[in-house]
């Protein structure tokens, strides 16, 4: 069960490039960065509340799963202090260990250029080699774009029967040991 990300340079719809890669340990700074890049409706998308701070322990404690528990991919770009993140994707192993739920975000900067079907196409693809069978992610029912992405990349997209403020999206991915 494969559990390495190959980098990978994707070109974006509007002619920029970006560098897809895994994240680690050593990119909690570059990660707080991006936090901080997040406008207020990318991150209350991506959290489903309002968040005004990184919670820098619960960060730690995700990058130190990395890869047992799961996997996040960072599209990054060249910068004056090395790199910048503009865009992260995870995948968390259920406790079933064949499943995984998924989170993305975009800074806003590199929104609508078809940086998160890249981030999502990405995730999807190491979750198939890593032999898992399902794909599931909540989303914020009035997170159109997200919810279209989804669907797009072949999720089936319902809404929450006990949560209607959300949808769930869920693909099956083939997999299996």
């Amino acid at each position: 069960m494969p559990t390495s990300f190959e980098p990978t340079d994707v070109a974006l719809r509007n002619g920029r490039t970006v560098r897809l890669r895994a994240i680690g340990p050593a990119d909690e700074e570059e990660l707080l960065q991006a936090f901080d890049r997040l406008g207020a409706h990318a991150r209350y998308m991506r959290f489903m509340h309002s968040v005004r701070e990184a919670n820098i322990p619960r960060l730690r404690k995700i990058l130190d799963s990395f890869p047992e528990k799961g996997l996040a991919v960072a599209a990054t770009v060249p910068a004056e202090d090395g790199i910048d993140i503009v865009g992260t994707a995870t995948i968390m192993i259920g406790p079933r260990g064949d499943d995984c739920e998924f989170a993305l975000s975009v800074v806003d900067e590199w929104a609508g250029a078809g940086l998160g079907r890249a981030l999502l196409s990405a995730l999807v693809e190491a979750a198939r080699r890593r032999g898992l069978r399902e794909m599931t992610g909540f989303v914020l029912a009035q997170n159109d774009a997200m919810l279209r992405l989804a669907a797009r990349l072949g999720f089936e997209v319902k809404r929450d029967p006990d949560d209607f403020s959300q949808c769930i999206c869920r693909l099956a991915l083939d997999g299996g040991a």
